[in-house]
């Protein structure tokens, strides 16, 4: 049941890492037509800089779970490559255990803000002027998957054995 939920966990955050490589890519394509509009065709743009900068915000949010799987997120680790293995197994659960409380609050807090940009019927202040809760909503979705991520590299932690769990390396040993 464990390995089940990890493993179903693992790919939902694959494929929102999918997700978020298409919308930097579907970014880059409107920031280029955005310029040949502009300096070619001297047109007006009305919609490419919210698109851009809500895509882009949409992918780190929903590509967040992705970076946590693959421990791709930048740390400072001079204290756990100068740690023994169990210290570093220790601080590995710790560090899990508050980023998924962070997580938690996150998500509660952007759950409660897409509420209210839904129910208030709120609008971004710019000539284009979308619904507000359709860029909000990678917010609760990213941090609802992100909390995910988090308990089944919990689980991950309490269930493999410690060759087989992925943590920071001692110091020489390779990476």
């Amino acid at each position: 049941m464990v390995r089940a939920f990890v493993a179903g966990v693992d790919n939902v955050s694959r494929l929102f890492g999918i997700v978020a490589g298409v919308l930097i890519a579907a970014a880059m394509v409107v920031i280029c037509q955005m310029i040949f509009m502009r300096y070619v065709f001297r047109a007006p743009t009305i919609w490419q800089t919210d698109f851009v900068v809500f895509s882009a915000t949409a992918a780190i949010f929903l590509g967040a779970p992705y970076v946590l799987l693959r421990k791709g997120h930048v740390g400072v680790d001079v204290i756990e490559t100068l740690a023994s293995a169990p210290v570093r197994r220790a601080l590995a659960i710790l560090g899990a255990f508050l980023g998924l409380a962070f997580c938690i609050a996150m998500f509660v807090a952007s759950v409660l803000y897409f509420h209210e940009a839904w129910e208030g019927g709120w609008t971004t202040s710019t000539v284009w002027a979308p619904p507000l809760w359709i860029p909000l909503i990678p917010l609760p979705v990213g941090f609802g998957l992100l909390s995910l991520q988090y308990v089944a590299e919990i689980l991950k932690l309490f269930t493999s054995t410690p060759a087989a769990q992925r943590l920071p390396h001692a110091a020489g040993a390779d990476a």
